[in-house]
């Protein structure tokens, strides 16, 4: 029992210390971040501790035996670490496409793992349900929050400690917390949010008037970290991490009960007439969603260069370009720079063509070639090949099935006071919620290929297998 304690422990600090990527080293000459020192560590505690136990369960699974249970997506993990390992192959086996594997595949798996066997076997649970296990695992997430937050806020009235001096500057200022990039700070606060949102309303159960004052103050905490966090995105301009936010709680309103939806169709319905009304708003919404601003720009053009090398030929399109492998395959087809039309002149295309040398120099912009195309779907078919960025949608895409049709399942069978909802639902569509705001950001970013969010992801995948298994074991006793 006291060694599950610890393991726990460790599991929480670790979540707790995500961001601790950005603090790297070399052992023995291997590239390593204390993320991975700390997963590593606990892993091989765990397994050395219980390897018998282990080996024990896969004789018995073997066997036909009874009572074990499968981790859920566990054919998803191991064709995941089969493609990604084939990718390490098409990258030339390269020290950086290995540290990539062990980074963003196999250490998150491992914590996968770890989560599963310290807090969702029956046998080490120590008796907590599901909706206690949830709660472990969020507190450590929300205090890393408010310390990352209010450092973000202190960076944007002091301007310390933010390195790019244009970030810096007063009339150009993003804050990047401890991440070495704002939309690095929009990636990892945008779910949290939506966890936080949920943890609050789980532990309110919509029944403020009997709430006792442990639950009032922790709802209270709860609500100045998530405006701290919203703060901090806002301050950080990460435009992804907002829409993000917003589709979540959208998706959050919509399933949570029949009120909560009946609201949340009424502030789509009014924002419908706001953007047809004002011109301000309307104009500034299509230019984000077609993104006609530079960022869009720079985007498209990303994905046009992205695709021509992936097409270039079928084994390219197949295998992609590799893990880590991304720049070097695409430089051939970038662009230095784009032509871009800040002044929103009608004429402009044709006036690049005729005016001198002078008026193309105004509206040159010159653009990087990017670890990663900055599209979710690119990113894993770039990295992994058409096999894995397919793998990676349909893990998504089951992730997703499993959580609506739990919430249907917990509907029909355990009606409460508030609509339609139980605790566990309010879980399980916070879970759905914070994809949400990973996928939506992931349609203009990177939100898998960065050590704390690919940690994160399986996470979210864990906490929904947990869910899957955890409330139907209950509900058949």
């Amino acid at each position: 029992m006291r060694n599950v304690k610890y393991l726990q422990w460790a599991i929480m600090f670790i979540l707790f210390a995500l961001p601790s990527y950005t603090l790297r080293f070399k052992i023995v000459g291997i590239p390593i971040t204390m993320l991975e020192v700390m997963i590593l560590a606990t892993f091989a505690i765990w397994f050395l501790n219980g390897y018998k136990q282990v080996i024990e369960n896969i004789k018995t699974r073997r066997s036909g035996g009874a009572g074990l249970s499968r981790y859920p997506f566990d054919i998803e993990m191991v064709l995941l670490l089969i493609i990604s390992f084939i990718s390490v192959g098409v990258a030339g086996f390269s020290n950086e496409a290995f540290g990539i594997w062990k980074a963003y595949f196999f250490e998150p798996l491992l914590f996968y793992i770890l989560l599963f066997n310290v807090f969702a076997s029956p046998r080490r649970s120590l008796g907590e349900g599901w909706v206690s296990v949830f709660e472990k695992i969020i507190w450590p997430l929300t205090i890393a929050a408010f310390l990352i937050s209010v450092f973000a806020i202190y960076q944007k009235i002091t301007g310390d400690f933010i390195a790019n001096p244009f970030w810096s500057a007063v009339e150009t200022r993003r804050v990047v917390s401890v991440f070495a990039y704002p939309n690095a700070l929009g990636l990892y606060l945008a779910p949290l949010v939506l966890l936080m949102t949920g943890h609050g309303l789980a532990i309110s159960n919509f029944e403020f008037r009997i709430l006792n004052k442990e639950k009032i103050l922790k709802i209270i905490f709860l609500s100045v970290i998530i405006i701290l966090s919203l703060l901090s995105i806002y301050f950080a301009h990460s435009e992804g991490a907002i829409v993000g936010v917003v589709a979540g709680t959208i998706l959050f309103g919509l399933l949570i009960g029949k009120r909560m939806r009946l609201a949340t169709m009424g502030v789509l319905i009014f924002a419908l007439i706001m953007f047809f009304v004002n011109v301000n708003v309307h104009n500034k919404i299509v230019e984000k969603g077609t993104l006609s601003d530079f960022s869009g720009e720079v985007r498209k053009q990303q994905w046009r260069e992205t695709w021509m090398m992936l097409t270039e030929s079928p084994q390219r399109f197949i295998l992609g370009a590799g893990l880590a492998n991304y720049q070097t395959a695409v430089k051939p087809y970038h662009q230095e720079g784009i032509f871009f039309n800040e002044d929103h002149d009608p004429d402009f295309h044709r006036k690049l063509v005729l005016f001198s040398d002078d008026y193309k120099k105004k509206y040159w912009r010159p653009v990087e070639v990017y670890l990663y195309p900055h599209n979710i779907f690119l990113n894993f078919w770039s990295e992994l090949g058409l096999l894995g960025a397919l793998l990676m949608t349909w893990i998504i895409v089951k992730f997703y099935y499993i959580g609506v049709r739990q919430v249907l399942q917990n509907s029909k069978h355990k009606i409460q006071n508030y609509g339609s909802s139980t605790k566990e639902n309010y879980i399980i569509i916070t879970l759905l919620s914070a994809m949400t705001a990973i996928v939506i950001h992931g349609a203009v970013d990177v939100p898998y290929f960065k050590n704390d969010m690919a940690i994160m992801f399986w996470v979210l995948i864990a906490l929904m297998g947990m869910g899957h298994l955890m409330i139907n074991k209950e509900d058949k006793k």
